[in-house]
């Protein structure tokens, strides 16, 4: 995606990471794999990137990042619970990573429900040596819309987490 509000995030951001020595991983699913794109569609991305996951099935989500299937069935994909297990387990996963983000929510247009609707996107950020932090969100639009909201927040997130002290 060549949208320049990602990309200049973006840069912003690798620009931070790069300064901090920090190196990044991601757990996507229902972005795909944009946040890591968006990333790499940035010049010098390979020293701030590790690795993505792009976990869109309950599956993929348990057999490469380690989420416990109990936790998929008590809470749902679609869950703080989850988010926090997917950074989590990416960043133990990542080879170099030393911060994980991690999104799972419902992109649309279908799959919203009363209590789950489109445009609820459930974020974790864990970093090496500091506690992980889990948020969510309900953006309105279409699904264009919900997935760059999704990555301009996770990188809002990743920026949090370079403020903490380790």
């Amino acid at each position: 995606m060549n949208d320049p509000d990602l990309l200049n995030a973006a840069s912003a951001l690798i620009a931070r990471c790069k300064a901090k020595g920090e190196m990044i991983a991601t757990a996507e699913s229902c972005t795909g794999g944009l946040i890591t794109g968006t990333l790499t569609g940035v010049d010098g991305s390979s020293s701030v990137v590790d690795c993505g996951f792009v976990t869109y099935s309950n599956e993929a989500k348990h057999s490469l990042i380690g989420v416990g299937n109990d936790l998929l069935a008590d809470h749902g994909a679609v869950s703080e619970q989850v988010a926090r297990a997917m950074c989590e387990g990416a960043l133990d996963r990542a080879p170099n990573a030393t911060i994980a983000v991690s999104v799972t929510g419902i992109a649309g247009p279908g799959g919203g429900t009363d209590t789950k609707p489109v445009g609820l996107i459930h974020f974790g950020c864990a970093a090496k040596g500091r506690e992980t932090i889990t948020t969510h969100t309900v953006f309105p639009g279409d699904r264009h819309t919900v997935r760059k909201a999704t990555v301009i927040k996770a990188f809002a997130l990743i920026e949090e987490m370079l403020d903490r002290k380790e």
